[in-house]
């Protein structure tokens, strides 16, 4: 068995040629989380992922990277091939080595803090493997693309009778039953824009900026998406979501706080704003926290609805777990025209230049002054005067 210390002069670029999953050696601190989102929040640049996310989507896949993160063990299946699963391949192509370890708990045999080697598949801890698993490569991943791709009107046959049978099951969504409570911010005829924990909400709301400069849209952010929300330099006027990713700053930067429960009224995101001691108000809803919250902006009269990171294509959906799209279905029913996603208003709004009118107002006043000049005598001899000090001073 190799010591920590014979491992760690192993060269960076020692990589098998065949295309398989690179024997370069990482080491880093383990750090723990079946919980992706959540981790992500505490890994510093050279760590070990450890993780217990089936089906690694793209948004978890970018976090990850965005960390700089230099491995990530799985104790899932990083893709089962029930769908085309970018998420493994975006991984391993920024150089992150991924490790499905399904034969062995990690949980159990490492701990957080653990300074660990993986290589091959292999992890070890003080010199001595712990436990192995299959590290992932590149051309194997991009195979499994393909096949899945080949295979994607199975999940979408899957996908559509999932959606037909939930349609009843979530039809208030559609009739106006759901009751939303008072808010301090007015929606009445004011743009709203929700923002959603996306694969793209960070481009999204860069492209928005004169948008939202010009036009002070009302922010409402879905719970994650608070986080991308104050990144941008902006604070959310409200925030709707079940409470398990939005960041302990973002709750508490002043925006008011909406629960999405169950219908039944189970809320367990609840229990963490309770423990905060921040004032909340509880919405029981069907369908998914982005969908009650465009539904919500639209019985409140707003004027217009831009979405920002918001899922729209079957494999977004199946990358978030979603077995059926009827909760969207009929919120986009419902809300028709007045939704509009964040690219488009990018394309189509050419916001004004702050230039103009200045230059408009400068033309205006040389206008008036030379009319005051020729019409009074005094100032045109004093304007006669000095040009005639500026040729001296210039030699002319």
């Amino acid at each position: 068995m190799a010591t920590a210390a014979s491992r760690r002069r192993i060269p960076a670029l020692l990589s098998r040629r065949n295309g398989a999953a690179a024997e370069t050696a990482v080491e880093g601190i383990a750090r723990l989380g079946r919980r992706t989102k959540h981790l992500v929040k505490r890994l510093e640049p050279g760590d070990v992922a450890v993780i217990d996310h089936l089906n690694i989507d793209r948004i978890a896949a970018e976090e990850l990277i965005a960390t700089g993160a230099r491995a990530v063990l799985n104790a899932s299946p990083s893709s089962d091939g029930q769908y085309p699963n970018a998420g493994p391949l975006l991984l391993v192509r920024a150089g992150v080595a991924l490790v499905d370890v399904t034969e062995a708990d990690p949980f159990e045999l490492l701990g957080d803090g653990d300074r660990v080697t993986v290589a091959a598949g292999a992890v070890s801890v003080g010199g001595q493997e712990v436990l192995r698993g299959r590290e992932l490569g590149v051309v194997e991943l991009e195979r499994q693309l393909d096949e899945q791709r080949e295979r994607v009107d199975e999940a979408l046959a899957e996908f559509a009778e999932n959606t037909v049978a939930h349609v009843r099951q979530e039809t208030d969504l559609l009739t106006g039953s759901v009751e939303f409570p008072p808010t301090r911010a007015i929606f009445r005829d004011r743009h709203v824009l929700i923002v959603v924990r996306g694969d793209r909400h960070r481009r999204d709301l860069k492209a928005l900026r004169a948008y939202i400069r010009d036009v002070r849209p009302i922010v409402v952010a879905v719970d994650g998406g608070a986080d991308g929300v104050l990144e941008a330099g902006m604070k959310p006027d409200l925030i709707l979501g079940d409470m398990d990713s939005a960041g302990d700053e973002a709750l508490r930067c002043g925006a008011e706080l909406i629960v999405h429960a169950y219908p039944d009224g189970r809320a367990p995101g609840r229990q963490r704003l309770l423990d905060m001691g921040l004032d909340h108000t509880l919405l029981p809803a069907a369908g998914t926290s982005e969908d009650v919250a465009m539904l919500m902006a639209y019985e409140k009269g707003a004027a217009l609805i831009v979405s920002v990171g918001a899922h729209f294509n079957l494999i977004e959906f199946l990358d978030r777990k979603r077995g059926g799209m009827s909760s969207t279905f009929l919120t986009r029913l419902r809300i028709g025209e007045k939704l509009v996603d964040a690219k488009g208003v990018s394309r189509l709004y050419n916001p004004s230049s702050p230039f103009g009118p200045m230059a408009l107002f400068l033309a205006a006043f040389m206008v008036l002054l030379a009319i005051v000049v020729i019409t009074s005598p005094a100032l045109s001899d004093l304007v006669d005067l000095l040009w005639l000090k500026i040729k001296i001073w210039l030699g002319l």
